[in-house]
């Protein structure tokens, strides 16, 4: 079970809202508790209207990360190819939130594009 702060997943949902009709992309955050509890957006990142991107070379050494976040601007949030070949570049765990950008518009993934159960922690 992945466990997100509610903070966390509403500012996903207001990144993907306010980046509407492109994707936004970020890194996530994990806790002491494994909790998700940030989102961390890197510079140089492309946000596209069918794709987005991360430059790799933007991560500071010293994060560590749990996994990825990204929007679709649809409301399907089933990873594409690609969307499964950034999964193995970074890390374990993969959110998509997708139009209408809310937690029943939300899947987790792990780095096969396997669903995750996921929970909401205040």
């Amino acid at each position: 079970m992945i466990r997100i702060k509610r903070t966390a997943l509403e500012f996903m949902f207001d990144l993907a809202r306010n980046m509407y009709p492109r994707e936004f992309i970020g890194l996530l955050r994990e806790n002491k508790k494994k909790e998700i509890y940030e989102v961390l957006l890197l510079p140089r990142s492309t946000y596209g209207r069918s794709f987005s991107s991360l430059d790799h070379y933007m991560v500071p050494y010293t994060i560590k990360y749990a996994g990825s976040v990204h929007s679709h601007p649809s409301p399907n949030a089933r990873p594409s190819a690609g969307d499964l070949l950034s999964f193995s570049r970074t890390g374990g765990v993969h959110i998509i939130v997708a139009y209408p950008f809310n937690e029943g518009s939300t899947g987790v993934y792990n780095n096969k594009g396997e669903t995750l159960e996921f929970e909401v922690v205040e």
